[in-house]
């Protein structure tokens, strides 16, 4: 397995890694967009950004939240070091004329995994990872969910991250908010779902006859 190393000091935010590419990208008029690094830290999905070393220069806070409880993919890093090869050989189109991505089942995880890689290449090769959570939740009408059991916003959040397998601490860190609060919303949650506990909640959920 081929070593993967967070750089935070490189490169402490995703504003820094496309200023210095932002002609070679097109990404132009940088300053005129509103507070960057809060649209991509609270973006649903994962971002990493890798350097020529495989180092990570730069996590948003989804993709932090990953690599806190799952390893990346030694196949993915692997892929990342033939896109770097293939940027060095001229050879990116030839080896990778197509979307690069792939699916894995990570331990300890319910859901299916999809990792994206797009490259940039001047003036300092990057490859931006995307990475997206294949959720169960995601096959449950969750606004359906909330009118029948008369859930607030902040209930059916919780139930979201119950379906998908996240504890209360880690329901209580995506959200920001105190691990006991987490449990008085879950308290109420199962009295108005008629649960006796999580296994109860979404069986009962998955089992609805608007679930896909």
């Amino acid at each position: 397995m081929l070593p993967v190393t967070l750089n935070r000091e490189r490169s402490p935010t995703l504003r820094k890694c496309f200023e210095s590419q932002r002609e070679s990208c097109n990404i132009k008029e940088m300053s005129a967009m509103i507070d960057l690094d809060f649209v991509i830290d609270k973006c649903p999905i994962g971002l990493m950004v890798f350097d020529q070393k495989l180092d990570i220069v730069y996590c948003n806070r989804q993709a932090a939240i990953f690599l806190k409880n799952y390893t990346f993919p030694p196949e993915a890093t692997v892929l990342t070091k033939r896109i770097f090869q293939a940027v060095e050989d001229n050879r990116l189109s030839e080896l990778f004329p197509g979307e690069i991505y792939l699916t894995d089942k990570l331990d300890g995880s319910p859901s299916n995994w999809i990792f994206r890689l797009y490259i940039c290449e001047k003036p300092d090769p990057l490859v931006y990872v995307i990475i997206i959570e294949e959720k169960l939740s995601n096959k449950i009408p969750m606004d359906d969910i909330r009118k029948r059991f008369r859930l607030t916003r902040r209930e059916t959040d919780i139930v979201r991250r119950v379906v998908d397998g996240l504890k209360n601490v880690e329901i209580a860190e995506d959200l920001q908010i105190a691990e006991q609060t987490v449990k008085d919303h879950l308290s109420h949650i199962y009295k108005k779902a008629g649960a006796e506990d999580r296994l109860t909640l979404i069986r009962t959920l998955v089992q609805m006859p608007f679930a896909k």
